[in-house]
């Protein structure tokens, strides 16, 4: 397993910057182990909410975590405004580094990560499969 430190630059759409790094270095999918930096206006989605939330101005990104996989990621961030409040939910798109966003992520070899649809939560969920348990003609 290698760590694969990236910095993302102002500008730059955070959960589709991760969703390219998924689709062009991890064939397995892998985990955001952390996540700092600052967005401008950040959405989240709130637990049990169907439409996201937009916050107006700068925030800090306290923390992201979850798992990525090239059919698609979840994620948890927290953010705090200027004041200290903090609010936390899922990742969505449209949240834009506002200075800088730094990420240690961790790509697997042992295992692949895929998502598949789950009748009792409605949700895609996670399915983590050993590759050492395939044989060739799986």
């Amino acid at each position: 397993m290698r760590e694969l430190p990236i910095r993302l630059h102002p500008g730059a759409d955070l959960r589709r910057s991760l969703e390219e790094v998924v689709r062009d270095e991890f064939p397995n999918g892998g985990y955001v182990v952390c996540g700092i930096g600052s967005l401008n206006n950040p959405r989240l989605r709130l637990a049990q909410e169907k439409f996201e939330s937009v916050y107006a101005g700068p925030f800090e990104l306290m923390t992201l975590s979850g798992t990525v996989s090239r059919d698609g990621v979840h994620l948890h961030m927290s953010i705090a405004s200027g004041s200290g409040q903090v609010f936390g939910g899922h990742l969505v798109h449209g949240n834009e580094v506002r200075t800088t966003v730094e990420l240690l992520l961790l790509p697997l070899t042992d295992w692949a990560l895929s998502r598949k649809f789950d009748s009792k939560t409605g949700f895609l969920e996670l399915l983590p499969v050993s590759l050492s348990t395939l044989r060739p003609d799986d």
